[in-house]
C-alpha cells in the first residue's frame, strides 16, 4: 500500500474506472468556509463519442455538469482534493475508499467494506431515475400506486414528492462522512401517514445504511397505529413510529433530522431538537408563517407595497425563513434554501437543507447579519432564536 493516503486513493479510482466497478465519487468538506463550490459528484455515463466521467459541480445557487475522458478526470479530482476540498468517497461494486484531510489532523485514507449494490447505468440521457421501485410494498399500502404498481389517480403529486425528497436526502448525505457510531438514526418529525418515512427508510437501507433506525413521530395515535402495523406486516425491522409532539421530543442523537410542513414555529422547534441532538442533517419545508406577521415593521420604502395583505405574508415568510437560515449557518450549519417540489403539487414549495459545517466559521460577523436583518424589520422576538439563546437585539450579552 502506497504511504501517501491521497496516491492510495486516487490509485483506487484508477482502478475502479479500468475494471468498470465505479459507481459514482462524491467530494465533500470545503476548505474555505465561504466558497461557492459546495460538492462535486462524479458517476460513469456513456456518450457517442465513448465512455466519460460525468462531473457534477453544486454550487450554492446553481449547478454546472462536464464530461471528462479518464486520465484527465483523475487530474481533476486530484487538483479539486489538492485545493478545495477535504473529503472523498469512492464507491465501488466491491467497497468503499474514503481519503480525508481535517484541518490540524493529518490525510487518512480508509476502506469500508460496504458496497454498491450494483451498478448505476451510464445511459446519458435527460430522464430522472425513480430511486423508490413503484413496486414498493408500501407506496400500494399507502394508496399511492395500484396492486399494478401504478400511479393511482390524484397521487401523482405526492409520487412525486416522494422521489423528490429521496433525492435531496441522497444528495445531501454524499458530502457528508458516514459515520462510526451505529445506528444511522434519521427521525421524520411529524410524519402524518409516513409517506416520507417509508421512502426514506427505503431509500437508507439500499443505499447500504446499517445497522438503520428510522422513527416517524406524528402526534394522532391512529396515524401511529397504522404506519406501525404496516411496518410489521412487511417486516420492516428498523423501522418504527411513535405518538408525541415535535416540541415534546426527547431525541438521542441523530444524523438526519426531516419535518416537512411542520405549521408555524413547530418548524422552528423541530430545528432546535435536530441541533440539540447534534443532527447532521437537517430538512425542513416550512408551512405557516404566524409568529413574525405581528411584529413586521414595514420599512419606510416598503410601507405602501405592503398595505396589501397579500404582500405582507409573503414578506413574512420571507423575513421567517431568511432569519432561521442565517440563525441556522450561527450555529455551525452550512445551508441551503430551495424549491422542494413544484408549486402545482403545493403552495409550501420552500426547503431549508443545512448541513453540520467541518470547518469552523467565525460566528460574529453570522450574528450580526441576523440582527441587521431582524433591526430592518423590527423583529424582536423568533422561536428558533429563543431556542438558541440568541438576542436579537444587539446588546452586551448578544452572542
Amino acid at each position: 500500500m502506497n504511504s501517501d493516503p491521497l496516491t492510495e486513493w486516487l490509485a483506487r479510482l484508477r482502478q475502479a474506472i479500468a475494471t468498470g466497478t465505479l459507481v459514482k465519487v462524491t467530494l465533500g468538506a470545503p476548505r474555505e468556509a465561504t466558497a461557492s463550490l459546495r460538492n462535486v459528484y462524479m458517476r460513469p455515463v456513456h456518450l457517442q463519442a465513448g465512455p466519460r466521467l460525468s462531473f457534477c459541480y453544486h454550487h450554492r445557487t446553481h449547478d454546472i455538469t462536464k464530461n471528462l475522458e479518464a486520465e484527465p478526470a483523475v487530474t481533476r479530482v486530484a487538483e479539486l482534493l489538492g485545493s478545495e476540498f477535504g473529503s472523498a468517497h469512492l464507491f465501488t461494486t466491491e467497497a468503499e475508499f474514503e481519503w480525508q484531510w481535517r484541518a490540524g489532523g493529518r490525510p487518512r485514507f480508509m476502506r469500508h467494506d460496504r458496497a454498491a449494490q450494483s451498478q448505476p447505468s451510464t445511459a446519458h440521457d435527460r430522464a430522472r431515475p425513480r430511486q423508490i421501485p413503484v413496486t414498493a410494498p408500501w407506496l400500494e399500502a399507502l394508496g399511492v400506486t395500484n396492486a399494478a404498481g401504478q400511479v393511482r389517480a390524484g397521487m401523482a403529486g405526492k409520487h412525486r414528492q416522494i422521489h423528490r425528497f429521496v433525492e435531496i436526502l441522497g444528495h445531501n448525505l454524499a458530502s457528508l462522512p458516514r459515520p462510526t457510531e451505529a445506528p444511522f438514526r434519521l427521525v421524520d418529525m411529524g410524519c402524518g401517514k409516513g409517506y416520507l418515512t417509508f421512502a426514506a427508510f427505503e431509500w437508507l437501507r439500499r443505499e447500504g445504511f446499517a445497522p438503520l433506525e428510522v422513527v416517524g413521530l406524528e402526534i394522532r395515535p391512529h396515524l401511529v397505529e397504522s404506519a406501525n402495523r404496516l411496518a410489521r406486516e412487511l417486516d420492516l425491522g428498523g423501522l418504527q413510529f411513535r405518538t408525541g409532539s415535535i416540541a415534546d421530543a426527547a431525541l438521542e442523537r441523530v444524523e438526519v433530522l426531516v419535518a416537512l410542513h411542520a405549521c408555524d414555529t413547530a418548524t422552528d422547534d423541530a430545528l432546535a431538537q435536530g441541533i440539540r441532538a447534534d443532527a447532521k442533517l437537517l430538512l425542513t419545508a416550512p408551512c405557516c408563517h404566524k409568529e413574525l406577521r405581528p411584529q413586521l415593521q414595514s420599512p419606510p420604502v416598503l410601507a405602501g407595497a405592503l398595505q396589501h395583505g397579500i404582500f405582507l405574508e409573503r414578506q413574512a415568510e420571507f423575513v421567517t425563513d431568511a432569519l432561521r437560515a442565517g440563525l441556522l449557518e450561527w450555529a455551525g450549519y452550512d445551508t441551503r434554501v430551495f424549491e422542494f417540489v413544484s408549486t402545482e403539487h403545493t403552495a409550501k414549495n420552500l426547503m431549508i437543507a443545512a448541513a453540520k459545517r467541518a470547518l469552523v466559521r467565525d460566528p460574529e460577523p453570522l450574528a450580526r447579519a441576523v440582527r441587521e436583518l431582524a433591526g430592518f424589520y423590527g423583529i424582536a422576538s423568533q422561536c428558533l432564536a429563543r431556542h438558541l439563546g440568541f438576542e436579537l437585539k444587539p446588546g452586551p450579552a448578544a452572542a
